[in-house]
């Protein structure tokens, strides 16, 4: 029984140097870290986040999101999160200051979300149309329509109706963003009709091809918003299959209120379409809940660049005639 003391000395001693080790200093370390600043003191980051982004937080830990996103860019080196576009570089210890919770997540069932309201698109981007049916590419002012165009041609089979080329115009009839054949031609690469003659295909691809953008940029079909706005945001939460007809994400509406139309609609009103689309005289709207989730989600930037994590950035090629060291 002699080499009991010394044993129990011994368990003890390894468990506390383990805990003062794996614990108690990178608290330490991290407990005293600030907000980055430059030499004068501007550009602060993390800023303190508003009342409504912390009401969205809670919001989000109650309807059980952490289990299905995380919130951290994993490093280059041991995944693929950068290459997948979640973030600029890898997440670090001081872009969590004022997040408490700290909601980092484990699971991915959904895209991260450290970085998605660095996704959105701009200010003048989210700024609502004047005419919803009449939309054209994202700060884009609409022409006039084309001589012989009419409003209610059909659509053009070369360019999907979610690419609106950035030159034509969107009529109530036409969701193609091509304008309409004139008379006695046909869509390219369609039979012609009845005294028609074909339309020259090379000319209707290299127009699609020049003037063609992404759908990231411009509205879709039945005034779908723009990918990650704060209008895109709502319609997914109340119905994900809306917007991708493969999600399994659950949907959230109860989070938001159909109510009727009592003199002009809100401007906040979700733009449905299909069966989930409200009755004449209703609307339906998003709730205080709803509104702090989404400005929440809007607030998650983790670009801002840190001294003590690279940014990575692609190497460019060396020029001509200099040897790579």
């Amino acid at each position: 029984m002699k080499g009991v003391t010394p044993l129990f000395l011994g368990i003890f001693g390894t468990f506390a140097f383990s805990w003062v080790g794996l614990a108690l200093i990178p608290s330490i370390q991290i407990g005293h870290l600030d907000p980055q600043m430059d030499e004068e003191g501007n550009d602060a980051y993390p800023a303190p986040q508003s009342g409504l982004v912390d009401r969205g937080r809670r919001v989000y830990t109650a309807n059980g999101c952490v289990y299905c996103h995380t919130q951290q860019v994993r490093p280059d080196y041991a995944s693929s999160d950068i290459e997948r576009k979640w973030g600029q570089r890898r997440s670090a210890p001081r872009d969590y200051l004022f997040e408490r919770p700290v909601l980092l997540g484990r699971m991915r069932l959904g895209p991260d979300l450290a970085n998605v309201g660095k996704r959105a698109p701009s200010d003048d981007a989210n700024a609502p149309a004047p005419d919803s049916t009449n939309s054209t590419a994202a700060g884009a002012p609409a022409p006039a329509p084309a001589a012989g165009a009419a409003p209610g041609a059909p659509a053009v089979a070369a360019a999907p109706a979610t690419q609106a080329p950035s030159g034509a115009p969107l009529t109530p009839g036409n969701t193609s963003a091509e304008p309409a054949p004139e008379a006695g031609s046909t869509a390219a690469g369609s039979p012609p009709g009845p005294g028609g003659a074909p339309s020259p295909a090379p000319a209707v691809a290299a127009q699609t091809a020049e003037t063609a953008v992404t759908p990231a940029t411009t509205g879709a079909a039945n005034n779908a918003p723009l990918q990650y706005s704060a209008a895109w945001h709502h319609r997914h939460l109340y119905h994900p299959r809306s917007v991708n007809p493969w999600s399994t994400m659950p949907s959230f509406r109860f989070l938001y209120e159909k109510r009727r139309i009592t003199g002009e609609p809100a401007a906040d009103a979700l733009k449905l379409g299909g069966s989930n689309a409200a009755q004449d005289g209703w609307e339906v709207v998003p709730t205080y809940d709803a509104r702090a989730l989404v400005a929440y989600l809007m607030s998650r930037d983790q670009s801002h660049e840190l001294k003590e994590v690279k940014t990575a950035t692609a190497v460019s090629p060396p020029a001509p005639g200099k040897a790579v060291k």
